[in-house]
């Protein structure tokens, strides 16, 4: 069984403006999607988790490693023309939604191409777009944007991390299961966030989950 839909991702257009951007819903879908939310980790604190502070089931396993095959990162490549032979990958999760997230931002200068894939069933929690990644026309306000995308139904969004590459999300508090592959520049980098990320996750751990 494919966990990727490679097939519609390769036809999927991206769009160019204000910076290069492709946003494919059902890119994962039936039997693989109903698995890889069932065995997504129950992260009840916000913010980012390294996969390896978390104990992924083996349908989400299936999906983190189909991310990390030549197979998607050639097909990124093609798509954007971009050369990641050799680039390391960071993949993170996150479970749960809170008001201060989302506020517009670029990824960093390490970060080569960002991918952020949505676990998550359409319901109404999402119908007046709070929680819904925007694609943003410049950093002033979140209501100047050029595409979103509901973070449900297996919708992938993948953009190189450019200067201008300005996102973000109206505040929204609850589940939002969210899987973030980058691209980054080397390993140190690797080394470096998931230290970081670890720090922070061991203290989420302890700590309330209000944080």
């Amino acid at each position: 069984m494919s966990v990727l839909e490679l097939k519609a991702f390769e036809a999927a257009p991206v769009t160019e403006a204000p910076f290069q951007h492709l946003i494919l819903r059902d890119f994962v879908k039936g039997k693989a999607f109903d698995e890889a939310i069932a065995d997504y980790p129950e992260i009840k604190q916000g913010g980012s988790f390294p996969v390896f502070t978390q104990k992924p089931g083996p349908g989400l396993q299936r999906l983190l490693d189909a991310l990390n095959q030549d197979d998607f990162r050639q097909a990124v490549e093609r798509k954007f023309g971009v050369d990641l032979s050799g680039r390391p990958t960071m993949t993170t999760l996150r479970g749960r939604a809170r008001s201060k997230d989302g506020q517009i931002h670029t990824d960093s200068k390490t970060k080569l191409v960002t991918v952020l894939l949505y676990l998550n069933r359409a319901t109404n929690d999402w119908e007046n777009h709070a929680g819904c990644l925007r694609i943003l026309n410049g950093p002033e306000s979140l209501d100047n944007y050029a595409a979103e995308a509901p973070p449900v139904d297996g919708t992938v969004v993948v953009f190189p991390c450019v200067p201008n590459a300005w996102h973000g999300h109206e505040p929204f508090e609850g589940k939002r299961r969210v899987i973030q592959l980058n691209w980054v520049t080397d390993q140190g980098v690797v080394e470096r966030e998931q230290k970081r990320h670890a720090v922070s996750a061991f203290f989420k751990g302890i700590l309330p989950a209000r944080m």
